[in-house]
C-alpha cells in the first residue's frame, strides 16, 4: 500500500491560520487541505482499520517504515479530512519518540481549534491521536 502524506506542512497550516482572521476562513482552509488529501483504497475501509470514538468514520492504517510510522487516514467527512491533515502534518514519517515527544496539545491551542470544533468533534480529533499515540507507544522502548 502507498501512504500519501499531508499535502501540506506543519508550518503552511500554522502560517496560514495565522494569516487568517476568520473561522469561516480557517474552515474553508481545512476543508481546501482535506481535498487535497489521496483518498484511502477501499479495501483498508473496514471496521478493524475504524476509530473509535470519532463522530464521522475515519479510518487509520498504520505501518512503519524502518523505525518511521506511515499514516494513512481518511474520513467520509470534509472537516474531518482537514483535520487529518494536521495530524499527518503533525505526525506522519515520524519515529514513535518523535510522535510521542510532540506537544499535540500545544498545536491545538496555538490553532485554536479545540474552542472552533464542536465537542463530538474535538473528542473523535482526540481519539485519532490517541490512537497515534497508542501504536507510537507500542513500538518504543520508553
Amino acid at each position: 500500500m502507498t501512504l500519501a502524506a499531508s499535502a501540506t506542512s506543519l508550518d503552511d497550516i500554522r502560517s496560514t491560520f495565522g494569516f487568517f482572521d476568520s473561522w469561516q476562513d480557517k474552515y474553508a482552509f481545512l476543508i481546501d487541505i482535506g481535498k487535497a488529501l489521496a483518498p484511502l483504497p477501499a479495501a483498508y475501509r473496514v471496521d478493524d482499520n475504524l476509530v473509535r470514538g470519532c463522530q464521522s468514520q475515519v479510518w487509520l492504517v498504520p505501518r512503519f517504515d524502518g523505525d518511521r510510522l506511515k499514516l494513512a487516514i481518511d474520513s467520509d467527512a470534509h472537516i474531518v479530512r482537514g483535520l487529518i491533515a494536521i495530524v499527518l502534518a503533525a505526525y506522519d514519517n515520524r519515529s514513535p519518540r518523535q510522535i510521542l515527544d510532540f506537544d499535540i496539545e500545544g498545536l491545538f491551542d496555538e490553532l485554536d481549534l479545540m474552542g472552533h470544533l464542536s465537542p463530538t468533534r474535538g473528542n473523535g480529533l482526540r481519539a485519532m491521536v490517541g490512537k497515534v499515540h497508542s501504536i507510537a507507544r507500542e513500538h518504543t522502548d520508553s
